[in-house]
């Protein structure tokens, strides 16, 4: 009885430790229980119900308290190795400082979210620079948990960073650069959420989808995503369709190719046809003033026709396609309109329409092109002119078999 004795005193101490781990143990849990499951949803009602980020950010802080508890209950808790507490303690803590960073950076997230609400967001994103405040909270959580779990000043580790500074700035040299991109894009308003880029060398050709510190985000019109690394949009060029949408018209810039053989001078019975057409009385009655006197000034008397000038069908359908744009409801007199010839190459004679639609969007922009030179393909050989182009197996093979033709 004396040994059963004298053994169960020497095992008090493991006992009242083991009681205090388990005690403290208890109450943790029993905190981390009320917080989460009783408070935090108690207050549900007065947090965001569109987001979870706020919901998320208040959890991660509430690990705070039950790691406190042990924190500070450990110390109370006899008989246990002095070692041991300090491991504990420092564990605590050092917990504690990424709880709080999980917690800010949750918090941040929020602030974004609600940011990301109001219109003016589109125009000024603020995720990179959110971006860049979790990095430099996460960084200074990390020194300072290493610095507890070593029991040591973080000014150390800051003073053994300074010697690594050559090193950092290897590491975080795309952050680095990203961060100075970010505030040219947007002091500068060069990129948008919203925005339709062209990127062709990063095969990028769609709308922008999301801005962050590091990355880019494009979904193309296939409905792939691309990434652009952030700096990229500084040291390389792109083309932003924002004008076009901000104008509110979309550039036509199409050439016909007309067969130069074609080309020719209208006669008297030509144009005579050519008065029936409602846009081109206006067009050929002031060309017929214009001709007759120049010509009758310009060849005091000569009756030949080679040396007048005469109105040619080429002349003529570029008249009637101006007039055409001009008169088209869906063809913007806002813009530039204009019809030109460029030089003439061996597919032919380009004439080349210039307009924009009263419109942007895609579909009622294809529509209205294909309308458009539907129209002026149709109506050429009313001019006598003919469309280039080049022959095709069909020709060939028809002139083997009919060599004579």
């Amino acid at each position: 009885m004396d040994k059963l004795n004298a053994l169960f005193f020497e095992q008090t101490d493991w006992m009242q430790a083991l009681i205090g781990i388990v005690a403290i143990a208890i109450a943790a849990l029993a905190a981390n229980f009320v917080l989460k499951k009783v408070i935090l949803r108690a207050a549900a009602p007065f947090l965001d119900t569109r987001s979870l980020t706020a919901d998320k950010a208040a959890a991660r802080l509430a690990n705070v308290v039950p790691l406190m508890i042990i924190s500070v209950g450990i110390e109370l808790v006899r008989h246990l190795p002095e070692a041991a507490v300090i491991v504990v303690h420092n564990v605590c803590s050092a917990l504690i400082v990424l709880s709080v960073a999980f917690a800010i950076s949750g918090a941040l997230n929020y602030v974004n979210e609600l940011y990301a609400r109001r219109p003016e967001a589109k125009d000024r994103p603020i995720k990179g620079y959110v971006q860049l405040f979790k990095i430099i909270v996460y960084g200074g959580a990390a020194i300072l948990a290493i610095a507890t779990l070593m029991d040591r000043s973080p000014l150390l580790l800051l003073s053994g960073l300074g010697a690594m500074a050559a090193v950092l700035m290897l590491v975080f040299k795309d952050t680095i650069l990203s961060l100075v991109a970010s505030v040219q894009l947007s002091t500068n308003d060069m990129l948008r959420v919203g925005d339709w880029i062209e990127m062709p060398q990063l095969n990028a050709d769609g709308d922008v989808i999301d801005i962050a510190l590091h990355t880019v985000k494009v979904q193309n019109f296939d409905k792939t995503i691309t990434t652009i690394p952030t700096h990229k949009l500084i040291s390389e060029s792109y083309r932003n369709w924002r004008g076009m949408r901000q104008a509110g018209g979309r550039r036509i810039k199409r050439a016909i190719n007309l067969d130069q053989n074609s080309i020719g001078f209208l006669e008297e019975d030509e144009l005579a046809r050519l008065r029936r057409f409602r846009l081109m009385g206006d067009y050929l009655a002031k060309k017929d003033e214009e001709l007759r006197a120049w010509n009758s000034k310009a060849l005091s008397g000569d009756c030949d026709r080679v040396n007048a000038r005469r109105i040619t069908n080429v002349g003529s359908f570029r008249a009637y396609v101006a007039a055409y744009l001009k008169a088209h409801p869906r063809i913007t007199d806002r813009m530039t309109m204009l019809v030109r010839q460029l030089s003439p190459t061996a597919q032919g004679l380009p004439l080349e329409i210039y307009c924009f639609t009263d419109t942007i969007a895609w579909a009622e922009y294809e529509a209205i092109q294909s309308d458009l030179f539907d129209h002026l393909l149709a109506i050429l050989p009313e001019f006598g002119l003919r469309l280039y182009q080049e022959p095709s197996g069909l020709d060939l093979r028809g002139l083997a078999l009919n060599p004579s033709s």
